[in-house]
C-alpha cells in the first residue's frame, strides 16, 4: 500500500505547486490569482507532499 502514500504525495505536490504560483500570480486565470494565502497554502501542501512520498520511499523494517 505504499504506492497510494506516492500517489498522493505526488499529486499533492503537483496541486500546491499550482496554488503556489497562482497565489503569487505567476499562474493566472483563477479567483486565487494574486493572493498571497494561496502561495503560503501551497507551499505548505507541496512540503507535505514531499514528505509523504520520501516516507513512502523509507525501506520497511523486519
Amino acid at each position: 500500500m505504499r504506492w497510494v502514500g506516492r500517489i498522493i504525495g505526488v499529486l499533492a505536490v503537483l496541486i500546491g505547486i499550482v496554488w503556489l504560483l497562482q497565489g503569487l500570480n505567476i499562474l493566472g486565470g483563477s479567483g486565487m490569482s494574486g493572493q498571497i494565502i494561496f502561495a503560503v497554502i501551497g507551499a505548505v501542501v507541496a512540503v507535505v507532499g514531499v514528505a509523504l512520498v520520501a516516507f513512502s520511499l523509507r525501506p520497511r523494517k523486519a
